[in-house]
């Protein structure tokens, strides 16, 4: 304003007229980005014909304003006015867009395979400076997917097709905001070779008994900023990968998840199983894991390594769930085994573990393997509870999937348990035991065929003291 004032003055001075005094104050008074705010085009989907009476397929109608806001280009809005039920297939989303749902619309995906391209509801493909916004919602329908809930093993078996609700490749300046998704048949938003991307304060909730129903997917992704998300799913709720893809994506790196609340039978944060490249510089901090198999986890099974992992400020719950789920309610869990006898493996170093508090009904476990010995983690302030709270059966751990060692191998649970592992310094750490303490319950540490356990002031007994040690480790 005292620029605008001084610059009036100075045209009063010289006499340059109103219209001078005018044309500043609206460069001044209306940044560029506003004007261009204001002049963007909307393109409403009723105008291009779409029902939204959630019976007639508004697919093609959808995609016409899609196509036709993509031209137009400069952040054109795609809008999806609220009060309405749209039934949909396949929408393939384009670059310089706004996909907007606004207040309460709902995208009601079609159950008909027929209606769908690359098994995604929504889809897009190479894509520069794609926006997915509003407060609507989508609805997987995931139960008209299943073919019957299975009573023994506590989960739905789904039929042959079942569409993921996102597939976003290769979206480069990408921003997912909040909406929101629920009763997903499979993954939810899966996100492969995507750069630069925000996703803020979505909110999914899906069913915790429907299998590969996975919250966030970051996938081959760089630069991905993950914040303020509510999360409720039956399989992971965020985690990184690496899948085998006929493409090179490139690694996954400097993906940053932050303040999330997350509940899930699966991982609540994890990276893996799929580590086909490398995935390095991921940072979890500030979430809430309210319940899950296993709280924080990483799985390497192919032939990227992973490194330079932070995991700080996470509070977690992690008990046993039916024996189809993985995970047997590992509070941590850092995996190197071969996913086959014949597959090639990277390597695990240089976590960190820092300022995490749990329960659980297992071990934190760090287990590496003879093919791939993990390296340089370091644990502060981690302070775990292990207590016995379901009906499932226990003593066991869950190296799946590998068809190179035992799936589901009986064995102890001592409350830290390293296993060929290097460089694994313990700083303020702490093991408790709660009331219920089955005989599989052991030592407060053990570990076995591993160097370099630097234990400083660490904190914890053994379960049973009549008959473990509180510290046991075997170099050999």
């Amino acid at each position: 304003m005292k620029q605008i004032l001084n610059l009036i003055k100075t045209c009063q001075k010289q006499s340059l007229g109103i219209i001078i005094i005018i044309a500043t104050l609206i460069v001044f008074c209306f940044p560029t980005k506003l004007i261009a705010q204001k002049n963007r085009r909307i393109f409403n989907v009723i105008e291009f014909g779409a029902v939204g009476d959630g019976t007639s397929l508004d697919s093609r109608a959808i995609q016409r304003a899609i196509d036709s806001a993509s031209i137009a280009g400069n952040n054109a809005q795609v809008l999806i006015p609220g009060g309405h039920r749209y039934l949909v297939g396949t929408l393939q989303l384009k670059s310089n867009i706004d996909f907007h749902l606004d207040g309460n619309a709902e995208l009601f995906i079609s159950t008909d395979s027929t209606h769908y391209l690359n098994d995604a509801v929504i889809y897009a493909n190479d894509t520069k400076n794609l926006k997915i916004t509003g407060t609507g919602s989508i609805n997987g329908r995931d139960l008209e997917f299943m073919k019957n809930y299975d009573k023994s093993d506590e989960w739905w078996i789904f039929k042959t097709f079942r569409p993921k609700i996102f597939v976003l490749i290769k979206c480069k300046n990408l921003e997912v905001r909040d909406i929101s998704f629920g009763s997903a048949p499979y993954w939810g938003l899966h996100m492969i070779g995507c750069e630069d991307v925000l996703v803020d304060n979505i909110k999914i909730k899906n069913n915790l008994e429907v299998p590969n129903c996975d919250g966030i997917d970051p996938d081959h992704s760089r630069n991905v900023l993950i914040t303020n998300c509510h999360i409720v799913c039956g399989d992971d709720a965020i985690v990184v990968k690496a899948t085998r893809q006929t493409e090179d994506f490139g690694p996954s790196a400097n993906i940053h998840v932050k303040d999330c609340v997350l509940e899930t039978q699966d991982a609540g944060v994890k990276i893996g199983t799929e580590t086909t490249s490398d995935i390095y510089n991921i940072t979890f901090e500030r979430c809430k894991i309210i319940t899950s198999s296993r709280g924080i986890a990483i799985q390497l099974r192919d032939e990227g390594s992973v490194y330079n992992i932070t995991f700080q400020d996470i509070e977690f719950v992690a008990r046993y769930y039916s024996k189809p789920w993985w995970g047997r309610g590992e509070g941590i869990s850092f995996t190197a085994i071969p996913r086959k006898p014949e597959s090639k493996i990277g390597t695990l170093h240089d976590v960190t573990i820092k300022n995490v508090k749990g329960k659980s009904e297992n071990s934190l476990r760090i287990c590496g393997t003879k093919e791939s010995r993990i390296t340089n983690i370091t644990l502060e302030n981690v302070d775990i509870t292990l207590n016995k709270s379901t009906k499932y059966p226990g003593g066991l751990f869950d190296n799946r999937p590998t068809k190179t060692y035992t799936d589901i191998e009986q064995h102890g649970n001592p409350g830290i348990y390293i296993h060929f592992a290097d460089n694994i310094t313990l700083n303020n750490c702490s093991v408790h035991w709660g009331e219920n303490k089955p005989d599989y319950y052991t030592h407060a540490i053990e570990a076995d065929n591993s160097t370099g356990v630097d234990l400083k002031k660490f904190t914890g007994e053994a379960a049973h003291p009549d008959k473990f040690k509180a510290i046991n480790i075997n170099k050999n």
